[in-house]
């Protein structure tokens, strides 16, 4: 009965749940450092995880001039004092089908076919004008875009519209806040694409933060993705009061928050045995902090980035503890077995 009883202390102290103690490990002073990389931005992050994007080139900041393309539907209005039955004609035709460009041509009520492929919308206006005040004298005339074929932005994910016409000055926040990106949206893992190459653009920092770096002048054929919340994550486990699986939507967040979001460190935690393990399962990068850095610390300078995995280890009585609750069944079933067994004749030794 004594052999068995140390056998299985034996297996239960070789398989306790101890904190990792590799050569691997870091301390504060690194998670820290790592910090400030995270508090950088979406690609300093990126960078982290082993992926490199080149700086955002300021060229993309730049407005260009635009022009009439093919298929382009316009938006054309008419404004004259008298000749109510001609603005009205115009406006009625708009609202109906459009002034769609077919064969680098539009008509209009009262006008011969007007070229207008290849020019811009103010060349297009003043052409329109000229050809109607060569009948009708002080007409104005007004001309924007109302939806166009292939010049224009491609949106999907958490998004109310699925696509936004482009004029070579309308930029990325705006096209944004024509599509209604919902605040729950993970801007982390929202991307844009060009020529399906992802732009070094950090939604987060234009959003959250007002940077208008990124605000780039956007393109025909662009694609803006608009992630779900959950598309970013990290994971506390152990000794926290509900192991959990807690959402990224910006890319990062507080250690203290992470915790916080657990419901924290029961009093059978080992608070101070804290372990963030980082990149790749094979070969983590693992920091073991205290509950005294938790606590000193500031915020930014204990961050969390999407697949970080937080550990908490158990107190060493604690894993005992529950060692023990674990034996005493075992013990119940020998004891009675062996009190069975004597009756009839055998002993254990």
């Amino acid at each position: 009965m004594r052999w068995v009883f140390a056998v299985l202390i034996a297996c239960a102290f070789s398989s306790c749940g101890t904190p990792h103690m590799g050569k691997e490990l870091y301390g504060a002073d690194e998670f820290v450092l790592d910090s400030y990389k995270i508090r950088e931005g979406k690609f300093s992050i990126l960078e982290m995880e082993g992926k490199t994007f080149d700086d955002l080139d300021e060229s993309l900041l730049a407005e260009y001039q635009d022009c009439i393309h093919e298929d382009d539907l316009l938006e054309i209005a008419l404004y004259h004092p008298k000749r109510l039955d001609l603005v009205l004609a115009v406006q009625e035709i708009g609202k109906s089908v459009g002034y769609r460009v077919v064969d680098g041509q539009i008509a209009l009520p009262d006008l011969p076919p007007v070229e207008v492929t290849g020019l811009t919308l103010e060349e297009a206006r003043r052409k329109i004008q000229e050809s109607y005040r060569k009948e009708i004298r002080d007409v104005a005339v007004f001309l924007t875009y109302r939806d166009r074929f292939t010049r224009k932005v491609e949106l999907a994910g958490l998004v109310s519209l699925p696509s936004i016409p482009v004029d070579g000055k309308i930029r990325l926040f705006d096209v944004l806040a024509k599509a209604r990106v919902p605040t729950e949206a993970n801007l982390f893992k929202s991307y844009v694409l060009r020529d399906n190459l992802m732009l070094s653009v950090d939604l987060r920092k234009l959003l959250k933060e007002g940077d208008m770096s990124q605000n780039i002048v956007m393109r025909g054929g662009d694609k803006v993705y608009i992630a779900e919340t959950s598309a970013a994550s990290l994971m506390v486990m152990g000794e926290v009061g509900v192991e959990r699986i807690i959402n990224l939507p910006n890319g990062y967040m507080p250690l203290r928050h992470a915790l916080a979001e657990a419901r924290g460190i029961p009093y059978t935690g080992d608070k101070s045995y804290i372990q963030i393990i980082r990149g790749n399962i094979v070969r983590p990068k693992i920091y073991t902090l205290n509950w005294e850095h938790v606590i000193h610390l500031p915020n930014d300078a204990l961050l969390l980035m999407p697949g970080d995995i937080i550990y908490v280890a158990a107190k060493p009585i604690t894993e005992w503890n529950r060692f023990i609750s674990q034996l005493l069944p075992s013990f119940t079933t020998i004891d009675v077995l062996s009190n069975s067994c004597g009756k009839v004749g055998f002993t254990f030794p």
